[in-house]
């Protein structure tokens, strides 16, 4: 089943709750800065637990101790519940 796309007044609560995510078009990104490259390694490594978990990737771009998330449900070309939940699963760590 096809997910459902989030219309603008639930993408708007739901980035409201969450941190330092914004949107981009028909995603929604965070850049996070570690203590370093091991530091964001490790962080990469958590964020793929959960991705696994929930069968849901983000693209994610390392730079030493920078790390850069963005979320979008490709198979429905916007933004679901998946990508919200995946993005306050990322903020819990």
């Amino acid at each position: 089943m096809k997910p459902t796309l989030l219309d603008e007044g639930e993408l708007k609560k739901h980035l409201s709750s969450l941190s330092g995510w914004t949107r981009e078009g028909n995603s929604i990104m965070k850049t996070v800065k570690l203590k370093d490259f091991v530091h964001a390694m490790g962080f990469v490594g958590s964020v793929a637990l959960l991705a696994e978990k929930l069968n849901h990737h983000p693209d994610i771009d390392i730079r030493w101790n920078t790390v850069t998330l963005v979320l979008s449900t490709h198979s429905a070309g916007g933004l679901t519940e998946f990508d919200v939940k995946l993005a306050a699963m990322i903020d819990a760590l």
